[in-house]
């Protein structure tokens, strides 16, 4: 498949769950878990079917729960997604799989491989955040990002406002929004976002993801100011980490804490890498590991 398609399954409760799929058919199957607030269409950005295909893997990237085209789920935790892809992996005949986490998604790749070890071969973490009970974790995140998590955890309601404000802002406002959000990047990521193509499907991102309203990204960025509910120690799966240091969405410490407390994880860190330009400027790297 040269890009990706958009499926759907009915999960066993009722509730549909929709994933793009891309790559090989049948290769090598990875669980592409999405950043936070974003959804599958990430894959678009950051993911290159055709690349994938020709590492012979088959890329899977499920929309979480009240996220993009999948069905909300009322007081869901970190915990209870390996569930969901549990049941995606049977109704695609996978008995395994590895799973890449990328930024907010790395709680949720982790889990699966905690929580499902007989179904998890290995684990990719890129840019991932790490659990923000450590209050220097947490003070590490930029100014606007601790407010968020904290309205998530607090104030849901008003955060939801805040993602509907943003939400027309980057439907109405055009290139005053670009301008105010490039003004906040670092490089390399900055002269990334400058390019109209890379720029829309960032931006994409974060409006299928309130396809369906806010109160999904909303809970989903909630999530990661709660206890994850799983112990990092319990991952035995190979972990394959990658972090840029010029990274202020999830910065570096965050990354580093990953691999001093994961049992079998290989970190790499690039000196000149920031959040968004990891993914674009190593992706062959990066699916090659997991592939083999």
């Amino acid at each position: 498949m040269s890009d990706f398609e958009p499926r759907e399954i009915r999960l066993p409760d009722g509730r549909m769950l929709a994933y793009l799929e891309g790559g090989r058919r049948r290769g090598h199957p990875l669980v592409h878990c999405h950043g936070v607030p974003s959804s599958s269409v990430e894959a678009h950005l950051t993911l290159n079917a055709s690349m994938a295909d020709e590492l012979g893997l088959r890329v899977i990237v499920p929309d979480r729960p009240g996220i993009g085209r999948s069905d909300f789920q009322a007081g869901r935790r970190i915990v209870d997604w390996p569930s969901d892809v549990s049941a995606l992996a049977i109704a695609l005949s996978l008995d395994s799989f590895a799973v890449l986490g990328s930024s907010g998604g790395s709680p949720y790749a982790l889990a699966c491989a905690a929580l499902a070890p007989e179904k998890v071969r290995a684990v990719g973490i890129l840019g991932g955040i790490a659990p923000l009970e450590d209050p220097l974790l947490f003070a590490a995140m930029s100014a606007p990002l601790r407010l968020m998590l904290r309205l998530s955890r607090w104030a849901p309601p008003l955060l939801r406002a805040l993602f509907s404000l943003n939400l027309r802002a980057t439907r109405g406002a055009g290139d005053r929004t670009s301008d105010r959000m490039l003004a906040s990047l670092p490089e390399p990521d900055r002269s990334l976002m400058q390019r109209p193509e890379i720029r829309n499907a960032f931006i994409a991102c974060f409006q299928d993801a309130c396809r369906h309203g806010t109160r999904g990204p909303v809970l989903d960025l909630g999530l990661l100011a709660h206890p994850w509910g799983f112990d990092l120690a319990t991952v035995k799966a190979p972990v394959l980490l990658w972090h840029g240091e010029r990274d202020r969405n999830v910065p570096v410490a965050h990354g580093r804490y990953l691999a001093s407390v994961l049992p079998s994880c290989r970190a790499t860190f690039y000196t000149e890498e920031a959040h968004l330009s990891l993914p674009l400027n190593h992706g062959r790297q990066i699916l090659g590991a997991l592939a083999s």
